[in-house]
């Protein structure tokens, strides 16, 4: 079943509250100040039954100059709008600037009722009708069908009826109920036995009873006690209806309207947003720099300065890209639609699209901004996600962080991020918790770095197997986590970039430089440690001419890598099969007697007790040992 909601619009006086009650047999100015001055202040929500069987919730909004705040709050999340504009009286100011709004906020169904043409002659209502096509002609609304009615008489109330029936049908798109949900509030109260309640038209999503979200920009989370939808307690509540939600642990005092409902972590509080602002035609202001505005979008109505981007001022009828820096933190989504309104006095000058609902500080005029914030204004969810991950650089964006920022759903970020790593734009690093997002145009930029200092490298210490992969990570990507870098190293081999010897990376030609000075230095080292057998000879009593310390160290190295050598103690190597032999000649002792001494060691090797001891101890290091008892004595591992 489609759900739609339905709101008024048009001048004081003309009949929208009278209308609905029509419509519903419902009053919707719910104070006792709008009932006793008869007009409508703040947004009254009723719905009502149509003939296909579908429900359709209905909001009234204010007419009055002094309520325009209220009215802007009711047009999020509607559907399809119904202009009332009074036969005996006309278009007059407030429909001029509602239509303004509505097109502004970018409401593109709409039916233009014409009311009370119980009280004109038809030649009247002929002229009005005339007079109403000019006046919309050129706007959203130009197409928008004609119905006649008196409300007060309950006359034309069918014909009506059937028209809203056949578009809700054949012409209005159903919401997505498929994404994360998101509420703006637009009306928060408390009910003795139940708490806090919040009421609003859910824009996006599913919410069931249990659920946990979030309330934006208060920071608190709250768990779903309860939810009605037009007046019926429900489980679960969609995109497209009017909704009270009982919320658990939260004080009516700490929520207000603008307020917004939504997930924990799927969308960010913010203070600065990046805009494609439209000045109406009829405007009779010039926008300049740094001028400060009445912003309303969603429900949230905050004070603001704007900084214009690309332009010194923005005229009537025109455009530009504008940073709006605001003076409270709201939370917003790309592609949401807002209104402006001049400081003082109070009165509508424009309106657009978010671009960007959390960006950096801009300074004016810079090229490569505009050149973004154009492509976020054509671009599609991928473009807009390909752009923050190219923002994160080296650092990485998670796909978390992604849904956070871009305010789409962990499903639709997913598809997102599939799509750019199909077209080659992405590579994906997963992990147990999340998946990690980096831009081809900076892992390109990170590995010529790499690939650059590997070769200043590889000729610098030609007498080792490259750099060490831990030294490569805190150079040039400290902020990658190791798990995600050893992910990253794969990737590098199976490119063909680099190769990996061990914990060294190289670049893929390299060799290991074994030219005369190596094989000198490398026969010197092999026939000290094999004359001494097991009279170990410290390393650094072994005097090598010719080459530096460093070069001996990177040879002595390279024997280590290649098992020539081992270490057997701080600063005593010896060969590989010296070490292995020993092993064998201890495993052996093992099987005439249960503990072997240091001493024992010393007799069976026919060396001192000062090299007995490191013999000891590498066999502990390797496990063949155990020490047992006093400190001299050894049992098997």
């Amino acid at each position: 079943m489609k759900n739609i909601i339905i709101g008024t619009a048009g001048h004081i006086d003309h009949g929208k509250t009278t209308l609905i009650k029509a419509l519903t047999g419902r009053n919707t100015d719910r104070w006792e100040e709008e009932q006793k001055r008869g007009i409508t202040i703040d947004l009254g929500f009723t719905w009502f039954d149509l003939p296909s069987g579908n429900r359709a919730g209905i909001i009234d909004v204010p007419g009055h100059e002094r309520f325009i705040n209220n009215m802007v709050a009711g047009v999020v999340g509607m559907d399809l709008v119904m202009l009332v504009i009074a036969a005996d009286e006309g278009v007059m100011p407030q429909t001029r600037e509602h239509m303004d709004i509505l097109g502004l906020l970018g409401i593109e169904k709409s039916i233009i009722v014409l009311n009370k043409c119980d009280l004109v002659e038809e030649d009247w209502v002929e002229l009005v009708e005339e007079e109403i096509k000019e006046e919309l002609a050129g706007t959203f609304l130009e197409q928008a069908p004609v119905v006649k009615v008196s409300a007060a008489a309950k006359e034309g109330l069918d014909e009506l009826v059937n028209r809203i029936d056949y578009m809700m049908m054949e012409e209005v798109a159903g919401k997505d109920i498929a994404t994360i949900p998101r509420l703006p509030i637009d009306r928060v109260f408390s009910l003795s036995g139940f708490g806090t309640i919040i009421t609003g038209t859910l824009l996006s999503g599913t919410i069931s009873k249990e659920d946990v979200l979030a309330v934006y920009p208060v920071g608190k989370t709250s768990k779903i006690r309860s939810i009605q939808v037009h007046g019926e307690d429900k489980d679960r509540c969609y995109a497209g209806q009017r909704v009270a939600i009982n919320l658990s642990g939260l004080k009516k005092r700490e929520l207000f309207r603008g307020c917004v409902l939504a997930p924990p972590d799927s969308m960010k509080n913010t203070d600065l947003l990046d805009v494609k602002m439209d000045i109406l035609k009829s405007s009779m202001r010039v926008l300049t720099n740094h001028a400060r505005l009445h912003l309303f979008t969603g429900t949230s109505e905050v004070l603001c300065r704007a900084v214009l981007l690309n332009q010194d001022e923005i005229g009537p009828g025109e455009s530009g890209y504008v940073q709006l820096r605001l003076e409270e933190k709201i939370a917003l989504r790309r592609g949401d639609k807002f209104v402006v309104r001049f400081y003082s006095p109070m009165e509508t000058i424009g309106g657009g699209v978010v671009l960007e609902p959390n960006p950096s500080i801009h300074r004016r005029r810079q090229e490569t901004v505009i050149e973004d914030l154009k492509r976020k204004e054509s671009g599609s969810s991928s473009d807009i996600i390909e752009m923050h991950v190219r923002e994160h650089g080296d650092s990485l964006a998670t796909q978390a962080e992604l849904a956070k920022l871009t305010a789409l759903s962990v499903e639709e970020v997913t598809e997102a991020l599939q799509e750019l790593k199909s077209s080659g734009e992405i590579l994906l690093f997963a992990t147990r918790k999340d998946v990690y997002v980096w831009h081809v145009g900076s892992e390109r930029l990170v590995r010529q770095k790499i690939l650059d200092a590997l070769v200043s490298y590889e000729e610098k210490y030609p007498y080792r197997y490259g750099m060490k992969k831990a030294e490569v990570q805190v150079t040039f990507l400290k902020k990658m986590k190791p798990v995600i870098f050893d992910q990253y190293v794969e990737y590098l081999e199976q490119k063909g970039a680099v190769k990996r010897v061990e914990e060294y990376l190289c670049t893929t030609d390299y060799q290991v430089c074994k030219d005369e000075l190596y094989r000198r230095i490398s026969e010197q080292i092999l026939d000290t440690v094999k004359r001494a057998k097991y009279d170990f000879v410290r390393y650094s009593d072994v005097s090598f001419t010719g080459a530096s310390r460093e070069t001996v160290d990177d040879i002595l190295n390279i024997l280590l890598e290649e098992r020539q050598v081992v270490k057997v103690s701080d600063d005593l190597y010896t060969l590989t099969g010296y070490m292995e032999q020993a092993r064998a000649m201890i495993q052996e002792e093992f099987t005439k007697r249960p503990v072997i001494t240091t001493a024992e060691v010393r007799d069976l090797f026919q060396t001192s007790r000062k090299s007995a001891k490191p013999i000891i101890e590498y066999m502990d290091s390797i496990k063949v040992t155990k020490r047992a008892g006093a400190e001299s004595e050894r049992v098997a591992y």
